[in-house]
């Protein structure tokens, strides 16, 4: 078989996707629950040990594993039923939604989590839309069955009309508000009854046949047979047919419910997103479209991570592979720095854990040690000096702070704490002009940003920090590099700083100085996202 036969092969059971969520939807629950189907662990733990203490495979962090949220993208991999699968597993604060929309672009599709008792959140919305702005296809997932929940019917109605998107339930549940019994198969006309697993730490058994069959009247008894019989009957006059092309642009999505802490309707749902979910797709560059069985290796930087072996202190920068095959060891043209760099010490994870890579392939993600050298939104080639994959734009900070170390003694290793987490895009980093380099302004998209640089400096890097929060809440680049922003009429609290590439932003304490600015200065056009250059 030649390379592209290979590589065809090989992109063709590839299923990279990431999972979004408002904060205790239960994602995390998910993805360990997806991963114990796949295999790759035997035993679920979302009941937290270490010994006793059992964290979610996909939380890292210590901080995550205190607070029992995710502030970091996880990439995870798996194989099942012959598909290679890479789950992306993002923050659901929204205080770290930019980490969330960095991710996003790596992924091929995306997998929607709700609350069954909640409904649509605040921050799924907005998560919704980054993902509808790229037109990638959506799976819903309606979580947390097994307790008290909205009516079905309810869920499906808001989800069309909070998040003006079309729904089609692949299966439906059968039991509510606690008493979560099985779902029923509307394609196959099947109803699959679960059996309640050791909190959910294994895989659930179930009895499948047909709804004709009436020996699901005894087990279900009458009024939750009824019951379905009339739901059924429902769906099939009111709701729409299942359409591919609208799934595959994002227009239509498929729902599923289950429940991850039990693992109900957890394999049904993984089974059908392997026939639904999209192979790895065309990547649009400069240079025109890249075609993902092309045999030139391609792929763009979309995450940085410092420090995630303490024992290190090492750099990882994450890739995601468009084109072509990855080898261990090869070398590959930066483009941005202009020149061949190797790719060195290349590796695939399991949350912390790692293991070495000798190949990859389209949809994959590798992080490759970094030296200091790449940036987000680089693109890597290889034999395409002039390729370049669409940058990623960074969000505009609402929550500014100067920050100075404690101890000025400690100077250096505060430079280089600050320097690596804004190269990974956990902070955006500002100096103030003409008063010297002594303090940076931090912006940050959430407020919980700072106490993650706060907890970051202290236990990686031995530096404790005075932050001091500032009023301002808007940030804007200033278009013409030609203009010296001391000479524009601008309110006595705006800011004039410059970013890490030394072009000129105005921090706001409020949309009317913005306003001002543009009245007093005729000339000043103002940007409120910033292009990695």
């Amino acid at each position: 078989m030649n390379l592209k036969d290979i590589i065809s092969k090989e992109v063709d059971r590839r299923k990279t996707f990431a999972i979004i969520s408002h904060p205790d939807a239960g994602k995390t629950t998910l993805t360990e629950k997806l991963l114990l189907y796949g295999g790759a662990i035997r035993l679920a733990g979302s009941v937290k040990s270490r010994k006793t203490n059992k964290y979610a495979v996909s939380d890292w962090m210590e901080i995550e594993k205190q607070r029992g949220i995710s502030v970091t993208s996880s990439v995870l991999q798996f194989e099942y039923g012959g598909y290679c699968i890479n789950i992306l597993d993002t923050p659901g604060h929204q205080d770290f939604s930019e980490d969330t929309y960095r991710t996003l672009m790596a992924a091929d599709s995306a997998v929607m989590l709700i609350d069954g008792a909640k409904g649509v959140e605040e921050q799924t919305i907005k998560l919704f839309h980054v993902c509808k702005m790229r037109g990638i296809p959506i799976f819903t997932f309606v979580n947390k069955m097994d307790r008290a929940s909205k009516d079905p019917f309810e869920l499906m109605e808001e989800i069309e009309q909070v998040l003006k998107i079309r729904s089609y339930p692949i299966n439906w549940p059968i039991g509510t508000d606690g008493d979560f019994k099985g779902v029923y198969n509307r394609e196959l006309a099947q109803i699959e009854l679960f059996e309640g697993g050791k909190h959910g730490q294994n895989i659930v058994s179930s009895t499948k046949g047909s709804v004709e069959d009436k020996v699901f009247l005894d087990l279900l008894g009458e009024h939750y047979y009824n019951k379905l019989c009339e739901d059924i009957e429902l769906l099939d006059i009111a709701g729409d047919e299942f359409d591919k092309k609208k799934f595959d642009s994002g227009n239509l999505t498929p729902i599923f419910f289950g429940s991850a802490m039990t693992n109900f309707g957890v394999q049904p749902f993984l089974e059908k997103f392997l026939q639904l979910a999209p192979k790895p797709g065309i990547k649009d560059s400069s240079e025109g479209p890249v075609i993902p069985e092309s045999d030139k290796f391609t792929g763009f930087v979309f995450k940085i991570q410092a420090n995630m072996n303490p024992a290190h202190r090492d750099r990882i920068a994450f890739i995601r592979i468009c084109s072509g095959r990855f080898s261990k060891g090869m070398s590959v043209y930066h483009v941005r720095e202009g020149k061949e760099v190797k790719l060195s010490q290349p590796q695939q994870f399991m949350a912390q854990d790692r293991t070495i890579v000798e190949e990859a392939y389209p949809g994959d993600i590798i992080g490759v040690f970094d030296p200091g050298i790449f940036q987000i939104g680089d693109t890597l080639s290889e034999g395409n000096a002039k390729l370049e994959f669409e940058g990623i734009p960074v969000f505009p900070a609402e929550h500014f702070a100067r920050v100075i170390p404690a101890d000025t003694m400690k100077r250096k290793q505060f430079l280089k704490g600050i320097n690596q987490l804004a190269e990974e895009g956990a902070i955006q980093v500002f100096k103030q002009i003409d008063i010297g380099i002594e303090a940076f302004i931090i912006g940050a998209v959430g407020v919980l940003q700072f106490e993650v640089l706060e907890y970051r400096l202290k236990n990686e890097y031995g530096v404790d920090l005075k932050i001091q929060k500032l009023p301002h809440r808007f940030a804007r680049w200033i278009a013409d590099s030609t203009i010296d922003p001391r000479k524009l009429t601008l309110t006595s609290s705006t800011m004039i700083v410059q970013d890490e590439e030394e072009r000129y932003v105005l921090l706001f304490e409020n949309e009317w100085s913005i306003s001002w600015a543009k009245e007093k200065n005729n000339s000043l056009e103002l940007h409120d996202i910033a292009k990695k250059s």
